[in-house]
């Protein structure tokens, strides 16, 4: 019984690009996988031409990536298809950890109130790329199917392509290529590039069932349980009815004969009862690494993605940190092929990205280490934090069977300008914005649907209808800049201002979060991310904050001290 029809897109005769000498096209993307579509959607909303090669004519096969954490969901929404996906997805917030039948761990992901969306989504990977063919399409991005790239050569103003259809061969220039083809990236290897880390010596074996269930959307994870000893298993809840279970295997496993069905079936079996009815709907065997590139530009070559870095699953840091590449890339991207920033800019995507890559292969490498121990100390010390971790509350820190993918705080970005005024919370420059609600024109909505895709100035003001003049003066000015800055008000108390959004701070958590008071001011990025922050900002300081922002000024900023993760 399958859950899901797989849509087959059109193929299009690449006769529009054949003709004559190679046509030039000003970005190119290679595959649809979920980060090449966010990339089109993105490229799409930045206003920029976007042409898409997959040599496929479907979604992927079988579920794949499952989990979506809240960044990414902002992500969506921002690209315009979180609604979609959230209504699709089981949403979940608390994790739980086995050692045998025993809880020893516990997690929320959400502890505080006030957010749009929840800690995670679950959901098969095809609804989500299929969702977001279709906004793409919307969009009006070039989709081609069953154009397979044979082959890339750098150029210096660009690269050129050689695609191979079911009507012939042709080759094709680009002025910008992203490169968004997976793990296996067949660009980054027929190119000779880098990708260094570790892999790691153990089987797992995911199986996607059926079945109605009254467990809770939470994630479970097992160390030793009785039906499946000395291994460890996951459990996730996903749409229709289909749950993932991932059993360790071992290094020893045969892969062949592991995905057959006469043998995953007792396992599932031996897991639920032989009275609990199911059918298996898809199954595969994956080994994991944790390894990146050195750099992820090369010339006017970009790669996000799996092409560009590998992490173990467990944290679900993929797909997460796959599109908080194209959320830090193409509003950079845009800028430069649009002549308002410099080249440059785009070396801030490498750097704050490889950053970001650094800390999620440390995380997801701990992660690894913990469920799959290298050596037998390595055994003894995981056992031994299992044991403690029963009676111990200390001990149950020392648990990990995934620290889940959080947000990138960008706090060493070049991009960044350094406070000059005191503030609390973790709003710093580089970081993430929170999200809050907030009241626009009498309605309820949300801060974060009000930013993205420019520059936002979000000032805090008492009272939006006896704005100082010098206020308006300084909106007037960055309005008609060469990089157009919006200015939007947030107030405690409502109100309206001709020429201005108004935001209403509806339950004070704008200011609780953003440890905001009259006068205080956020230069916000077109991704979201925090650029600076005054007490009280004029002209000249906004404007050289934007320049550092867009890469005009390049000094090095001084980035604060802060305890940050990166996903």
């Amino acid at each position: 019984m399958g859950t899901y029809s797989y849509p087959t897109f059109p193929y299009r005769a690449p006769t529009d690009l054949m003709a004559g000498a190679p046509q030039r096209k000003p970005l190119v993307i290679i595959g649809a996988g979920p980060v090449g579509l966010a990339a089109a959607i993105d490229a799409r909303l930045q206003g920029l031409d976007v042409l898409l090669f997959d040599e496929e004519d479907s979604v992927s096969f079988g579920s794949r990536a499952v989990c979506y954490a809240k960044r990414a969901l902002e992500i969506l929404d921002r690209l315009g298809v979180g609604d979609t996906v959230v209504d699709k997805g089981v949403s979940w917030n608390v994790g739980r950890t086995f050692l045998r039948e025993e809880e020893v761990y516990r997690f929320n992901l959400v502890p505080d109130a006030g957010h749009k969306r929840p800690g995670m989504i679950n959901l098969q990977q095809y609804h989500l790329e299929e969702a977001l063919v279709h906004r793409a399409t919307e969009l009006g991005a070039d989709l081609r199917w069953k154009y397979k790239v044979a082959g890339v050569t750098p150029l210096d103003d660009g690269a050129r392509v050689s695609v191979e259809t079911p009507d012939g061969h042709f080759e094709i220039d680009a002025d910008w290529l992203i490169v968004a083809d997976g793990a296996r990236s067949n660009v980054r290897r027929q190119l000779g590039l880098d990708i260094d880390g570790h892999v790691f010596k153990d089987r797992f074996l995911i199986a996607d069932v059926v079945m109605k269930a009254d467990f809770p959307a939470e994630r479970w994870f097992w160390f030793d349980p009785p039906f499946h000893p000395n291994q460890s298993v996951l459990l996730h809840k996903q749409s229709d009815n289909v749950w993932r279970i991932d059993f360790q295997l071992g290094w020893d496993a045969d892969p062949e004969e592991e995905k057959k069905p006469e043998k995953i079936i007792p396992r599932v079996q031996a897991m639920l009862g032989d009275d609990r009815e199911f059918e298996l709907e898809w199954a595969s065997i994956y080994t994991f690494q944790c390894r990146r590139m050195k750099n992820f530009r090369h010339g006017r070559l970009l790669f996000v993605g799996d092409a560009a870095h590998q992490v173990s699953p467990f944290g679900a840091r993929g797909a997460n940190s796959g599109f908080q590449d194209t959320d830090d890339l193409l509003w950079k991207l845009a800028l430069v092929m649009k002549g308002q920033a410099p080249d440059a800019l785009l070396d801030t995507y490498d750097a704050d990205r490889t950053y970001a890559a650094d800390e999620n292969i440390r995380n997801s490498t701990r992660s690894t280490d913990f469920i799959t121990p290298k050596s037998a100390v390595s055994k003894l010390f995981r056992n031994a934090a299992l044991e403690l971790a029963r009676s111990q509350p200390f001990a149950r820190k020392l648990v990990n069977s995934g620290r889940l993918s959080m947000p990138a705080f960008l706090v060493q970005s070049a991009l960044n300008t350094a406070d000059v005024d005191a503030f609390e919370g973790q709003m710093v420059p580089g970081a993430p914005m929170d999200d809050a609600p907030v009241r626009v024109a009498g309605r309820d909505a949300w801060l974060l649907d009000q930013l993205g895709n420019r520059f936002v100035l979000l000032a805090f003001v008492d009272d939006p209808g006896q704005l100082e003049p010098s206020l308006r003066a300084q909106a007037t000015a960055l309005a008609a800049g060469p990089v157009p800055v919006e200015t939007v008000l947030v107030t405690p108390h409502g109100g309206s201002a001709v020429g201005f959004s108004v935001l209403q701070d509806r339950d004070g958590l704008f200011a609780q979060r953003y440890d905001a008071r009259p006068g205080t001011t956020y230069l916000v990025r077109p991704d979201q991310h925090v650029a600076a922050r005054w007490r009280r900002a004029d002209l000249a300081a906004v404007c050289a904050a934007l320049a550092r922002a867009t890469a005009q000024q390049t000094q090095p900023a001084t980035a604060p001290k802060a305890e940050m993760v990166a996903a």
